[in-house]
């Protein structure tokens, strides 16, 4: 099985913390890890396929937003909250702050 790359702080760049910040099934993802569960891919509740989800969990992982754990088969997803944190003070509360204010479709707005 090959090992699960993660990138260290240093590594880590804001323009692609943003960018994976910025897909709408992302974001998701990082609010449904916010509190600070560790979750299992397939207890992750997003409307997109398995092949679709290990994409956008990749995109998460490399940008050093997640940090996954493989135990057996199942992998554990968990938000790097004090890392990203560290490096960019206040950035996770504000942008899961303003999604949760931001309406989810055009069908929320009465449009």
């Amino acid at each position: 099985m090959r090992p699960i790359l993660h990138p260290v702080n240093e590594q880590l760049s804001l323009h692609e913390v943003l960018h994976a910040l910025s897909d709408p099934i992302r974001l998701q993802i990082v609010r449904a890890l916010s509190d600070g569960a560790e979750l299992s891919c397939g207890m992750l509740d997003v409307p997109v396929s398995k092949s679709t989800l290990s994409h956008h969990l990749k995109v998460l992982r490399d940008a050093g937003l997640t940090y996954t754990r493989a135990e057996g088969v199942q992998r554990f997803v968990s938000l790097r909250t004090g890392d990203i944190d560290a490096l960019y003070p206040g950035l996770l509360g504000c942008v899961l702050g303003h999604a949760q204010r931001q309406p989810r479709s055009t069908a929320d707005r009465g449009a």
